[in-house]
């Protein structure tokens, strides 16, 4: 597949299965880091979940999403958050070094967006299913501690990966004609 037709067929896939070889995350991983990186400080880390780590992060993170909750609700938000942990055989949490420079901060945080989108085309290209995912827990400062990043550390994404999705995503329309503004001379200006 060239990359013109991994960026048109590339579609986020919520649930998938099937294990994705460890070599196989490694290759993807290199390529994100084939994303461009303006004063080359490689900011990226990746921290690779399988398996039973899956839901012990799932149950850490449910009972830090259900502290507050309801006492009645508590064990059904854990049991909640352990099964979005299991979408996918795998999760790549992909996180940047914050610098305490805001504007290398900034590229740092856009080159390690450019290296998630990097893994997401390779993936797709390998045929494997993938999906994009945040949310609270992203930001929350134990979960961060729980997956050895530091506390300035920022998580762009939580890649959920298998080697085959469970459902069909259908294509997006694009509007591209209502995003793009020409400034190329031939309009005039007030």
């Amino acid at each position: 597949m060239d990359a013109i037709e991994a960026i048109r067929s590339r579609r986020s896939l919520p649930l998938a299965e099937g294990e994705v070889p460890r070599q196989v995350i490694e290759e993807l991983i290199e390529l994100a880091t084939c994303a461009p990186n303006h004063r080359l400080t490689e900011p990226w880390r990746f921290t690779v979940i399988t398996g039973t780590q899956r839901e012990r992060l799932g149950r850490f993170w449910g009972q830090r999403a259900a502290a507050n909750a309801d006492p009645l609700q508590r064990d059904k938000i854990v049991e909640n958050e352990i099964r979005k942990l299991h979408r996918a055989p795998a999760i790549v949490v992909v996180s940047t070094r914050s610098d305490p420079n805001p504007e290398i901060a900034e590229e740092d945080f856009a080159a390690t967006a450019a290296a998630v989108q990097n893994m997401l085309l390779a993936a797709n290209a390998r045929g494997l299913a993938a999906m994009w995912r945040t949310g609270r827990m992203v930001h929350d400062p134990e979960v961060k501690k729980f997956l050895g990043l530091d506390p300035g550390d920022k998580i762009v994404a939580s890649i959920y990966l298998g080697s085959k999705a469970l459902a069909e995503a259908k294509p997006m329309p694009r509007k591209v004609a209502e995003l793009i503004h020409w400034m190329d001379g031939s309009e005039t200006n007030a």
